[in-house]
């Protein structure tokens, strides 16, 4: 008998909010695809796991999204693993300062590539396994999308062009696709940007109603609810950011 469990494929899933994101969809009873680029381990290590749970519902698969060969890859063998496909989560995402006088073309690649052109040609790969199954894509974006970060100008123009994708898809995709974000304020401090030292994160958490910073579950599982349990909710990005936002 085939596999009736949706599914969904999650970049960036080896580990940090992509992890938490696989494993919260797999608890709801989805196959999950758990990408990932350089974290074999960490990758398929989440596979077994999730795989002792339910046996055959989780995959690790490798590919570099800023070479656009790998990223249609990725998205056809993703639909082929269970023969359907129901949700993509474009979580991936290179993050690091470059302000404008030192930037390089290969800045400019680097996270260009990865944070906005894989995103689009990935859901070009994946669209007709959604249509065909109703499906539901879920960008990770950024409140700095809106609010620039000092000396971040290539990523914040990456999420915000993520933003834009994400509200022209839902349009032009309905009825069949539902495309929303989630924009993250700060749950995980960025992995090796000295700039993000400890007087710059209490500066931030001065400046959050909520006076902490999040949990991965709070992002994994908003995800899951804009993907399982809001049929009539599109074109929506929903701030996950205790109230940062408000004061920046």
């Amino acid at each position: 008998m085939a596999d009736t469990a949706p599914v969904a494929l999650i970049t960036g899933a080896a580990h940090r909010l992509g992890a938490r994101t696989a494993q919260a969809l797999h608890d709801r009873g989805w196959n999950t695809v758990i990408h990932y680029r350089s974290r074999r381990e960490q990758a398929e290590t989440l596979a077994a796991s999730l795989n002792r749970i339910r046996p055959e519902s989780a995959t690790a698969l490798q590919a570099d999204l800023s070479d656009l060969d790998q990223v249609r890859s990725l998205g056809e063998v993703s639909a082929a693993q269970w023969g359907r496909l129901d949700g993509l989560v474009n979580n991936a995402s290179v993050f690091y300062p470059n302000a404008t006088p030192e930037a390089r073309p290969e800045d400019w690649d680097a996270i260009l590539h990865t944070n906005l052109r894989a995103p689009f040609f990935l859901l070009q790969s994946c669209l007709p396994a959604l249509r065909e199954q109703g499906g539901s894509v879920v960008n990770m974006i950024d409140i700095y999308s809106e609010k620039p970060l000092t000396d971040h100008p290539l990523y914040c123009a990456s999420k915000a062009g993520l933003a834009a994708l994400t509200r022209s898809w839902a349009k032009d995709l309905a009825p069949a696709i539902r495309v929303n974000g989630v924009s993250p304020g700060a749950i995980l401090w960025p992995e090796g940007d000295a700039s993000v030292d400890d007087s710059h994160q209490q500066t931030i958490l001065n400046k959050t109603p909520m006076a902490r910073t999040g949990q991965p579950d709070d992002i994994a599982r908003t995800i899951a609810f804009l993907m399982c349990d809001a049929p009539f909710v599109t074109g929506q990005i929903l701030p996950v950011d205790g109230g940062r936002s408000l004061n920046m």
